[in-house]
């Protein structure tokens, strides 16, 4: 619960766009990366210090500035002064438990956004914050931690594979939005394979460690769709929105992000109706499990009641009794008792008990 839950105590009672940085603690340095392109002309740089990236602001080419790790405040401050960014909006950045949203500030856009990845020692559900500002020819995106699933745009924009170096940054940013989306599908299929073996599992051989595990995937959907859902809103105002950073061109590839993350919500909907079916089909496989060990231990009884009846009445020390002095008398009761076990079981099987 505590990943579905956070609270900070860092900034309360600071007065509003106070820059604290709210997640987890980092020791290692800062690492700022600058992509700089036309049609003709590509710059890739990792750069020492914030100022280094001020120079880029006038160029007519696009920019794209990584910052990997918040934790130093004052990088983060520097570089809101130079690109004209907003106390609040910085304030955001630095917290790192907001839910994906979209905020248009005239001169630039700004995104909040969820990237997801799996732990593959503990197969749990990691999320890291990104946040994006779009302007006119710039993109700046904000990171936790290095590490990320951008390889795939950053070699688009090398090799010059498809139209993005010759689109705008509202195609940089859309791009980096549907990097993000496609992990999700990624995600989800390791998910569905969970599903699918735990689905077996329940089936064959509900164990109580069984129930540990769904509950465990439970949860990990749970966190997935608070990460995700919000996505969908997003989008939709990007859409909806007549914002002059946004060019014509690039709304018919925001309507098929758009489709993407509808396709992501429902896969994730789909799958928690799943998972709560799983509990259900559980509880009625140990209730079945229960109700053979019951049919199995009724049966028992049930013959040998009878039996019972019949050994205690001559097993009763009275000094008259009629069958004592009969010669057959004792083949005769186990005849009767072979008889009302086979005449039970008949009954039984007629009855489909066994």
């Amino acid at each position: 619960m505590a990943r579905l839950i956070k609270r900070s105590s860092k900034s309360r009672g600071l007065p509003p766009g106070s820059l604290v940085h709210v997640g987890e603690k980092k020791t290692e340095k800062v690492r700022i990366t600058v992509i700089d392109y036309s049609i003709r002309n590509y710059e890739e740089k990792e750069v020492k210090n914030v100022e280094e990236c001020f120079s880029f602001k006038p160029k007519p080419s696009i920019t794209w500035i990584n910052i990997d790790g918040l934790h130093e405040i004052d990088v983060i401050e520097k570089l809101g002064k130079c690109f004209e960014i907003h106390p609040l909006v910085l304030e955001d950045i630095l917290n790192t438990d907001q839910r994906p949203i979209m905020e248009d500030f005239e001169k630039y856009i700004f995104f909040i956004l969820k990237m997801l990845y799996i732990d593959e020692k503990s197969q749990e559900i990691h999320s890291e914050q990104v946040s994006l500002i779009l302007g006119k020819n710039f993109v700046i995106s904000f990171q936790e931690s290095i590490g990320d699933v951008f390889d795939a745009v950053r070699e688009r924009i090398r090799k010059i594979k498809g139209r993005i170096r010759k689109m705008g940054s509202d195609y940089l940013a859309y791009t980096l939005i549907d990097a993000i989306v496609d992990n999700y599908f990624t995600i989800l299929e390791k998910i569905g394979e969970r599903v699918e073996s735990m689905e077996q599992d329940v089936v064959s051989n509900p164990e109580p460690e069984l129930l540990q595990r769904i509950y465990n995937l439970k949860r990990e959907m749970i966190y997935l769709r608070k990460s995700v859902w919000p996505l969908r809103e997003v989008i939709n105002n990007l859409l909806r929105e007549e914002s002059k950073l946004i060019k014509k061109s690039t709304h018919i590839y925001l309507k098929d992000l758009y489709d993407h993350t509808i396709q992501t919500i429902d896969t994730i909907e789909t799958f928690r109706d799943m998972i709560s079916g799983m509990l259900d089909i559980y509880m009625s496989s140990l209730s079945n499990k229960m109700n053979e060990v019951m049919k199995v231990l009724t049966i028992f009884a049930a013959i040998f009641i009878p039996l019972t009846f019949i050994a205690g009445i001559y097993g009763m020390n009275f000094q008259y009794m009629p069958e004592l002095s009969i010669q057959w008398a004792y083949p005769a009761v186990w005849i009767v008792i072979i008889i009302v076990t086979i005449s039970l079981l008949g009954f039984f099987k007629h009855k489909r008990w066994l």
